[in-house]
């Protein structure tokens, strides 16, 4: 399970209800080795690397210089506790599409609507302030819980890319899933959540 953030309480770039978005700071790096090197989220994820504090150190001086990402970590309003992490990645302006990645390593975060509302602020950020028209998932097809989450904000099947990942000694295929800044997307009510709507984006 992540540590909690001990430092000082700091303002979040995106800010939600229960948790707010915040820039990657060296206090983070144990908590993003942590998700990293988890063989349970590296087998919903395919991730084969792992990370030591050297790899995580130029990870985020890398992080620092890439124009095509916005990365965060997720923090809880309670105790500041960092239990995630999540961005935008492969941003490309000129076409106005990028790749959206939400992970919670925190299993105490799952099944309380958290993701959802770490994905509702990117969502919003995405289509609102940066004008960007389509998102992009790719999940592992035996991630099931996965796909439905995905589903459940709206993003659309639209191919699969067969035998995308090798990992445990078999291949198995990705699903692409979309999301357009048209598309016809659920309504949520609740005092501080997103409202999705058909082609437009607000904050309570």
């Amino acid at each position: 399970m992540p540590e909690p953030y001990t430092g000082e309480p700091k303002t979040g770039f995106l800010n939600g209800e229960r948790l707010y978005l915040r820039p990657v700071e060296p206090d983070d790096l144990s908590v993003v080795m942590r998700i990293r090197n988890d063989p349970e989220l590296r087998a919903l994820t395919c991730g084969v690397a792992p990370m030591s504090r050297g790899d995580a150190e130029r990870w985020l001086e890398e992080l620092r210089r890439e124009r095509g990402r916005l990365w965060f970590v997720v923090v809880l309003r309670d105790r500041d506790r960092v239990i995630g992490e999540a961005g935008l990645l492969r941003i490309f302006h000129e076409w106005r599409t990028s790749d959206l990645s939400v992970m919670l390593a925190d299993r105490s975060s799952w099944g309380k609507g958290l993701g959802t509302e770490v994905a509702d602020l990117l969502i919003a950020h995405a289509f609102g302030t940066l004008s960007l028209h389509r998102l992009a998932v790719g999940v592992i097809a035996s991630n099931t819980r996965a796909v439905r989450f995905w589903e459940s904000l709206g993003f659309q099947r639209e191919g699969i890319q067969r035998d995308g990942c090798f990992m445990g000694g078999r291949f198995q295929d990705f699903i692409m899933m979309s999301l357009l800044s048209t598309d016809v997307r659920p309504t949520r009510k609740g005092s501080g959540r997103i409202q999705l709507g058909q082609g437009r984006v607000r904050v309570r």
